[in-house]
């Protein structure tokens, strides 16, 4: 097999794997995956396998972007589990964080 043909079968290879894992592969989004399909058989020149290259890598990159983003937090108030990050922090080495006064 040429080089050429191995590259087009790992990029399409690895695009139904990210529209699988991200889109998903349930019925009623299945066009999804015969859409990609379609398009490789049809016709697979070298502008379509990048395009589908750099496809495979937006739909990765906006997936870890989100888990990121659901990682920080962003809506949540943090400062909760930053006090009780910092006491369990204070207390391994045998302290006590102040009380704060609130009136």
């Amino acid at each position: 097999m040429s080089g050429e043909v191995v590259l087009a079968a790992r990029v399409y290879r690895d695009l139904l794997k990210a529209v699988v894992k991200h889109v998903g592969k349930e019925d009623h989004k299945a066009h999804f995956t015969d859409f990609v399909k379609q398009e490789f058989r049809k016709n697979a020149n070298s502008e379509k396998i990048n395009l589908a290259r750099n496809y495979t890598y937006l739909l990765n990159s906006i997936h870890s972007h989100k888990e990121l983003l659901f990682s920080y937090n962003i809506a949540v108030d943090r400062t909760e589990e930053m006090k009780r990050v910092l006491g369990k922090s204070a207390a391994s080495v045998g302290l006590r964080l102040p009380e704060v006064y609130q009136p």
